[in-house]
């Protein structure tokens, strides 16, 4: 019954966020989706439930941050992040590339441990219904990424960017950034914990 919970949360969730504008509903419907993850996890083992709590916990926390710095409210908000800093720009694309699930990230980490703990269970079926699931919410992070770093709204202004002139940010989030995106490395290690 948790898994099936667990497939339908995270079906739920990618695909109701598909046509989202906010990007407080956007994570709204990641967090259900997340949330599908969490529970298949907890049904399998407590301990890649606990991982995986920890890496979303992780990566969500980094890009509020980063949304909350730059002060963005909507999609179209996301295309001016770049002029309050190129360091932050990147924080915030890696950082949902990495809630997305992509492989060199450490959102990837979570997803590939449970999706091989279904498998040697002789749960194939719901691991790829599961991986399925897990497309529309990499759409709207890719989609969320492309107009970050590759949009740019048109501008009149003749003043210099805001990045060079406060360069000073209240949060520090190197360690954040850093954790939520380049800890897949570690990821054998966690495996040998399991």
């Amino acid at each position: 019954m948790l898994l099936f919970m667990g497939l339908l949360s995270a079906l739920t969730g990618g695909w109701s966020g598909l046509n989202q504008t906010q990007t407080r509903k956007i994570l709204a419907f990641s967090s259900i989706a997340h949330m599908g993850w969490l529970l298949t996890a907890l049904a399998l083992n407590s301990t890649l439930a606990t991982i995986t709590l920890l890496t979303y916990l992780l990566m969500t926390s980094t890009i509020f941050i980063c949304l909350g710095t730059t002060t963005t409210k909507t999609i179209s908000d996301m295309s001016t992040a770049w002029t309050h800093s190129p360091t932050l720009l990147t924080a915030t694309t890696l950082t949902l590339l990495s809630l997305g699930g992509l492989p060199p990230l450490t959102g990837f980490m979570p997803k590939w441990l449970i999706l091989k703990e279904l498998t040697m269970t002789g749960l194939s079926m719901l691991s790829i219904l599961l991986a399925l699931a897990a497309l529309p919410s990499l759409y709207f992070y890719i989609r969320m990424t492309y107009l970050t770093t590759f949009t740019t709204p048109p501008s009149t202004t003749t003043t210099e960017y805001k990045w060079r002139f406060d360069p000073n940010h209240k949060i520090n989030l190197t360690p954040t950034t850093t954790l939520s995106t380049l800890l897949l490395p570690l990821s054998p290690l966690l495996y040998l914990t399991l």
